[in-house]
């Protein structure tokens, strides 16, 4: 029988083999491709866009220069103050893309924490974990992050805090709901059957079969954060001017939308396209991931 030290060992091993055929799977589907490649697009623009426009170009205005539709010199045109709509797309992105990436990152490792006691706990810690999620999951994510974002003023940090909170509770049922699919199966109790220890059966069993579902439950919630976060932005609760975000955006463009249309249409179509490409990516992972779909 093998030791716990050659057990690791070999598990180590087997990680390389693991990620290779899970790249193979997802490489095979060409829309899961494309949209990987946009939103790679997407992060390169966004975390780069102070080497294609200075942040100075975003927000310097010119009176003289209001309302240009698109052209060689301004490609996306400029706006109600006479500021670039591209320089402003693009360092919008930055603020968009972190308000979806960062909170999907830091809900998930908190539900992990508190889904994951709530199963191997268990008692009274799982069912106080339970209880308060229950009662946060009554009021819709978006009127919590309101409510949070109503307390604590607006401004990209506190944006972030509050889309986290509201998506705590619902992750952390998520997350138990599929350890508890997994310690559940057969396989687990021959495990324990044969002796093999708990971090073991952690890291052989429960957490490769969590991973998938895990990781596009992260993937998947980029595309709703980033929507919430415009959304906040939108109504004036979020990004403050001149600073840019898309959803900050598409609010200063509501009021000209008869006389220039594309202030509206270009953040609406970042939006759109960005949350596309996230979604498209979600499912080319779940397919890789997931055993039974290959």
């Amino acid at each position: 029988m093998e030791s716990k030290d050659a057990v690791l060992a070999r598990l180590l091993k087997e990680k390389p083999r693991y990620i290779a055929v899970v790249w193979r799977e997802f490489r095979r589907n060409k829309t899961a491709l494309v949209g990987a490649a946009v939103v790679i697009a997407l992060l390169i623009l966004a975390f780069g866009a102070q080497l294609i426009s200075p942040q100075s170009d975003a927000i310097a205005q010119n009176v003289r220069g209001r309302f240009v539709t698109p052209n060689p010199e301004n490609i996306f045109g400029t706006d109600n103050l006479g500021r670039d709509v591209f320089a402003r797309l693009l360092h919008g992105a930055r603020v968009s893309l972190t308000m979806g990436i960062l909170p999907s990152i830091c809900s998930l490792l908190l539900g992990m924490i508190f889904g994951g006691a709530a199963v191997y706990v268990g008692g009274k810690t799982e069912s106080v974990i339970m209880r308060v999620c229950d009662v946060f999951s009554c009021i819709p994510s978006i009127l919590l992050a309101l409510a949070f974002v109503a307390a604590l003023g607006p401004g990209l940090t506190n944006v972030m805090i509050a889309i986290t909170v509201a998506s705590i509770p619902e992750l952390t049922r998520y997350v138990r709901s599929v350890i508890l699919n997994i310690v559940g199966l057969e396989y687990i109790d021959a495990a324990r059957a044969c002796g093999v220890s708990g971090r073991m059966i952690i890291a052989r069993h429960v957490m490769p079969n969590a991973a998938g579902p895990l990781i596009l439950s992260a993937v998947s919630n980029i595309s709703g954060m980033i929507m919430v976060g415009a959304g906040l932005s939108y109504l004036g609760l979020g990004i403050q001017p001149p600073n840019p975000e898309w959803g900050a955006m598409l609010a200063e463009g509501q009021s000209y939308f008869m006389r220039a249309p594309y202030l509206m249409i270009i953040p609406g179509l970042a939006i759109f396209i960005s949350v596309l490409a996230f979604n498209l990516m979600g499912d080319g992972l779940r397919d890789a991931l997931d055993p039974k779909l290959r």
